[in-house]
């Protein structure tokens, strides 16, 4: 007779969080805008006043991004960044019931032009972003964009899978309802064909590159100070010639941004690491003009970061996953404001 061991009990924090989640999306759809708009923007201005790690790790980042602003210019960016970052969220829970058309139709993109002569050519392309303003909104864009131009309205990105499982399989349902294919990070080599196929067929990845939470990335300067690139996206363009593009999603008072920087030349696996610096300077200068939208609340560079790979559970970074191997970066997963 077969022996089947019971599947270890799941954390009481991990059941609480999948509860939160649970219930923020079902209330996020009865609860008037009016009415979680404010709630939203108020819990991030106390999140700023409270000082947490998150907030305290934000702070620091943006000080290279802004260097010399005065305490107060840092104090209003925070508090800035902080109300973003409770936007996506509040609009996180709204997607699915937000008319997708709607949200095309309030994102305003620049620096479309080679994208779309990609597509039309049948050569994939590869959005590379920072973790700023609304990633999910500018995916929403991205599938109905493709539907216009007549082809598939789907692309593929990569997560890594969270605890507990019911919470991942809770954030995978959520995304493919609005249109992306999702692969677990942890897949591998079935990770890697997803995407190469997609890139092969002329069709869109989109990964969050800047972060490296497994110190397995490639030295980069960023802002001028040392950081770590996942490799991934560059190469994923070498080996499949697509098109690299670093991407920057904002928002606007009442809609989002979308702003398509100039692709950056990928010369085959020997060229590799400069691509990586040129998505890198591309990021940073866009980040360098919108600042409020980047939600850096984890450690991005090397003299910030602890020895080794950082685990995606820990509230510190919850959202990435990166090793030499693997198609690099993820879609967005719970962050944490305050440890």
């Amino acid at each position: 007779m077969t022996r089947f061991d019971p599947a270890p009990p799941v954390p009481l924090r991990e059941r609480l969080a999948d509860a939160e989640y649970a219930a923020a999306w079902q209330l996020a759809r009865v609860v008037p805008p009016a009415a979680a708009r404010p709630a939203f923007r108020l819990g991030a201005d106390l999140a700023a006043r409270r000082a947490g790690p998150g907030a305290r790790r934000l702070r620091a980042n943006l000080a290279r991004v802004v260097p010399g602003a005065p305490p107060a210019e840092l104090d209003r960016l925070v508090r800035a960044v902080l109300r973003s970052y409770a936007r996506y969220w509040y609009e996180a829970f709204r997607l699915p019931v937000m008319d997708p058309v709607a949200v095309h139709a309030g994102t305003l993109a620049t620096g479309t032009g080679p994208f779309h002569r990609a597509i039309a050519a049948g050569q994939g392309v590869i959005f590379a972003l920072p973790h700023s303003g609304n990633w999910d909104a500018a995916g929403v864009w991205l599938v109905e964009e493709l539907r216009r131009l007549g082809h598939e309205p789907a692309f593929t990105t990569v997560a890594q899978r969270l605890r507990p499982e019911s919470l991942y399989r809770r954030f995978l349902a959520y995304r493919r309802a609005l249109g992306f294919e999702v692969v677990a990070a942890e897949d591998g080599s079935a990770a890697h064909r997803a995407l190469t196929s997609r890139l092969r067929g002329g069709g869109v990845v989109s990964l969050l590159v800047e972060r490296d939470f497994t110190a397995t990335g490639v030295p980069v300067r960023f802002f001028g100070e040392p950081a770590r690139f996942p490799a991934g996206p560059a190469r994923l363009a070498a080996l499949t010639g697509a098109l690299l593009v670093p991407v920057f999603s904002g928002f606007t008072p009442r809609g989002w941004t979308l702003d398509l920087a100039d692709p950056v030349p990928v010369e085959g696996r020997s060229g590799v690491a400069a691509a990586l610096q040129g998505e890198a300077d591309a990021l940073a200068a866009m980040i360098r003009r919108h600042p409020q939208d980047w939600h850096a609340l984890q450690p991005v560079w090397t003299a910030d970061r602890p020895d080794g790979p950082v685990s995606p559970d820990s509230p510190d970074s919850p959202d990435s996953s990166d090793s030499s191997d693997s198609p690099d970066n993820t879609a967005r997963a719970p962050d944490r404001v305050s440890g």
